[in-house]
């Protein structure tokens, strides 16, 4: 058995692999010369391609390519669907050495609907640029079969190949079995209009285009009338239509077989860079594509940058575009190519420049509207990757990025670095506490985690009690000139974000009696009013007690932050941390005052001698009734004298 382990480029390989997304997509293989050697397609990229590096190989073919792999490129697409169809097509352009099931020319079928006086609907291999219309390609062939017995009975469609054109039919012909057995309306002698027979087959282009909810809706109303005419046997029929063409919602095609000898290029930009990613077309098929990144230096316009994407891109491929569109597009010859039309390049915008014999085309819908998406996902995932990468090598930066984007969201005057939270617990107004906890660099830092017993609020006022806590943090650290955070978060909504605020005021009301009394100098003020001026959120949770969403400003509005992000998963470990601490101090505290006796109240009494008393005595009112010699029999002369003395003072 080899291992991937014997690839001497086994590192650099897992590198890629380990920034994979867990998506559908297709992979490339390359050898040492660039040349692809395998393509392959996943419904889950990531764990399908680490499966050549994670395993042992004993088929000896696949030992071999996984030791020749020298580097990995991979696409990604919308649906699994999608990703078998590109892998054949791909197959098709490169012919690459280890997909030897696939080197036979065999490609999925396509759906033709014949351009003719009475058009022809039929299942082929060959994709003719006669003015037909095709459809698909389908990977899955019992599909395309299904549609083509549904059209049948539904509209009665021809399938000789009879010339059908006017002055043929007048000259007569005779009608065949399938006339007579009701499966053909017989345009050959005029059995059906063409007008008529049109309208079939645009129904049948909608249904293979996917059109169909306003075609099951006609055919639901038809059932519903033949029913209500007690006609139920047709209704039965219409049923089965209606059935089928509501349960065909699949479309297979990444890039329609007509768009041909297209460049797309798809652009995405942040502070300091651009990326352009580059799909080449040749009759539906994604043959090329490659990404690069630019680190801008200057503010320079996007329209700069694409239009340097293009051209650099165009000339690093052009030799391989002019081998693979003369090899597609019917080996066209160099003096052909010339007088050929300008090349097509479907872009988000108009570049500055455009290549000469080339057009820039900035579409709004349609099928290269979703060509561009599908670039423009794949350029994300570039970025995505790189930052992943990144991230790999700076395990801090992805906190930093986090923080940005906090600072970015909030308008914040410097990065969160320090952040601290607070959080109330108490259980009917008794053993009412606190809690704080800091966060560094997006982190727990739990040494610095602080629990406040509430010392001037008598019963449940949360309000009061956090005002109180917030006074007494930051007197604290201010006093002993230590780091104040960058922004506090309230574990509640705008009622706790105004106490803390009012708590912050007041704090610099009581530091301004004490410069005004002559205790602090007015440089030591001006600098604590400077630091008291910290941005406070709220995080808001919902009816499961889960963060719902981040409130800030003054007064207080609900930032955008997608669920799910990195970001909202990092509000969401603050609220549940300082949450969490809050409660365990809480019941710490409840739990001691439970297991309170009379003996603790005792000074000079520690748990040991309370042990020993109540081992030998059971009570504390045993304890309480004993002479002074019982106790100095116990604990010895000294804590029998203070003991007793204790209990007969409170007598």
């Amino acid at each position: 058995m080899v291992q991937a382990k014997d690839n001497p480029r086994y590192e650099y390989l897992m590198g890629i692999v380990n920034l994979m997304p867990d998506c559908p997509g297709v992979y490339r293989y390359l050898d040492a010369e660039g040349t692809i050697i395998y393509v392959g397609k996943a419904k889950n990229l990531k764990r399908r391609v680490s499966s050549y590096f994670t395993k042992e190989h004993e088929s000896r073919r696949t030992a071999n390519l996984v030791r020749h792999i020298y580097d990995l490129k991979y696409i990604v697409v919308n649906t699994e669907n999608d990703a078998l169809n590109l892998e054949n097509r791909m197959i098709k352009a490169h012919q690459p050495k280890y997909n030897v099931l696939l080197k036979d020319g065999k490609t999925y079928p396509w759906i033709c609907v014949r351009n003719e006086a009475f058009p022809r609907v039929f299942l082929t291999r060959t994709v003719v640029k006669d003015g037909s219309s095709y459809f698909g390609p389908y990977t899955n062939v019992s599909v395309a079969k299904t549609l083509l017995e549904l059209f049948e009975p539904m509209y009665h469609l021809r399938t000789c190949s009879l010339n059908l054109q006017q002055t043929m039919i007048d000259k007569g012909y005779k009608p065949c079995l399938k006339y007579h057995i009701e499966k053909c309306s017989a345009p050959c002698i005029g059995g059906i209009s063409r007008e008529t027979y049109q309208e079939g087959i645009e129904e049948i282009k909608q249904i293979l285009r996917g059109h169909t909810a306003e075609l099951c809706r006609k055919l639901y109303d038809l059932m519903m009338q033949k029913a209500a005419e007690m006609k139920f046997e047709e209704a039965e029929q219409i049923k089965r239509r209606y059935q089928l063409i509501e349960g065909y919602r699949t479309r297979s095609n990444i890039v329609p077989s007509t768009i041909s000898d297209v460049d797309v290029f798809a652009y995405d930009e942040e502070e300091n860079s651009a990326i352009v990613s580059y799909f080449h077309i040749v009759q539906g098929a994604i043959i090329q594509s490659y990404t690069i990144e630019y680190k801008k230096q200057i503010d320079e316009p996007k329209e700069d940058l694409l239009a340097l994407g293009i051209l650099e891109l165009r000339e690093r491929f052009e030799t391989g575009s002019e081998y693979l569109r003369s090899e597609e597009v019917g080996r066209t010859s160099a003096a052909s190519r010339e007088k050929a039309q300008p090349v097509e390049l479907i872009v988000p915008f108009e570049p500055s420049i455009v290549p000469d014999g080339c057009y820039a085309f900035v579409p709004q819908r349609g099928d290269k509207r979703k060509l561009l998406e599908l670039a423009e996902k794949n350029c994300k995932q570039y970025r995505l990757d790189q930052i992943k990468k990144s991230e790999k090598l700076n395990p801090e930066q992805k906190q930093v990025r986090l923080l940005s984007e906090i600072q970015k969201q909030l308008g914040l005057p410097n990065l969160p670095l320090h952040i601290e939270s607070f959080d109330n617990s108490n259980l009917s107004g008794t053993d009412a506490v606190a809690s704080c906890v800091v966060f560094r660099k997006g982190k727990p830092s739990k040494s610095e985690y602080r629990k406040f017993n509430i010392k001037s609020v008598a019963g449940a006022d949360d309000y009061a009690s956090m005002h109180e806590v917030v006074m007494r943090r930051y007197r604290r650290l201010i006093e002993e000139m230590q780091e104040l955070p960058d922004l506090i978060l309230a574990d509640g909504g705008v009622g706790q974000m105004n106490v803390i605020r009012q708590g912050l005021l007041d704090l610099e009301h009581q530091f301004l009696k004490e410069h005004l009394s002559g205790n602090i100098s007015s440089e030591r003020m001006e600098e604590i009013r400077n630091l008291l001026q910290i941005p406070v959120g709220g995080l808001v949770k919902d009816g499961h007690h889960r963060t719902r969403q981040l409130l800030f400003g003054n007064p207080p509005q609900a930032v955008d932050i997608k669920a799910g992000s990195n970001l909202f998963h990092l509000l969401e470990h603050i609220q549940e941390e300082v949450h969490r601490f809050a409660i365990t101090f809480h019941r710490q505290k409840r739990s001691k005052s439970q297991i309170h006796s009379e003996l603790d109240d005792i000074r000079g009494i520690g748990p040991k001698t309370k042990q020993e008393l109540l081992r030998s005595l059971k009570s504390v009112k045993r304890i309480r009734e004993s002479s002074i010699e019982d106790l100095t029999a116990i604990v010895g002369k000294a804590k029998a004298k203070t003991i007793y003395d204790y209990f007969a003072e409170t007598v």
